[in-house]
């Protein structure tokens, strides 16, 4: 086959693929990925892990060629410029992640990170979810009161003042609020 026959070839696979023909658009894109993988290779090899850098970059431009392929007009251009178009857009995109290398630094801290790790901040997201679905049971006072006293840090006065209450009201409250959370815990009604 001559490379005028290819380019026919070619040209008429995207026509019959932009008409919804499965099949002629299963052969375009096997097509267009020989020559972006042989493009991508040849524009990548001189980078660390070149192969499955010349891999990905084809995926991405075999989507790209599927995804403009509705919107590709024949102007008597071969169809492969139209791919090298898309395929040299992805390659450079590629070739600027590759290029980004990790930047060591010169030290290491002094302290080790005491942050909490993923896994503390999931189970802790976990728990609040689950004092939450409690909190969501309790009456509003209730949940005031606990909120003000509890989450806030205020005294029962400060409490007694804000809600007007007196101290003593706000404890048994308090209390109350305590034991109906207790109870909705060890019943097993904590989940959100």
């Amino acid at each position: 086959m001559s490379e005028s026959d290819a380019q026919v070839s070619l040209r008429d696979l995207a026509a019959s693929a932009r008409s919804g023909d499965a099949a002629a658009t299963d052969e375009l894109m096997a097509a267009v990925h020989q020559l972006a993988v042989r493009y991508s290779r040849a524009r990548l090899g001189r980078y660390p892990a070149a192969a499955d850098a010349a891999h990905d970059a084809a995926q991405e431009v075999c989507v790209a060629v599927l995804t403009a392929l509705p919107r590709y007009a024949d102007r008597g251009a071969p169809f492969e410029a139209f791919v090298y178009g898309i395929a040299s857009r992805k390659v450079a995109d590629v070739q600027r992640g590759v290029m980004r290398r990790p930047v060591p630094t010169e030290e290491l801290p002094d302290n080790a990170d005491s942050s909490p790790g993923p896994e503390d901040v999931a189970l802790a997201d976990d728990q609040a979810g689950e004092v939450w679905a409690l909190m969501d049971k309790l009456s509003d006072q209730h949940r005031e009161i606990l909120t003000l006293r509890v989450a806030v840090g205020m005294s029962a006065e400060e409490t007694a003042s804000a809600l007007d209450m007196t101290p003593g009201a706000v404890r048994v409250a308090q209390h109350r609020a305590l034991r109906k959370l207790r109870s909705l815990h060890d019943t097993g009604q904590a989940k959100p």
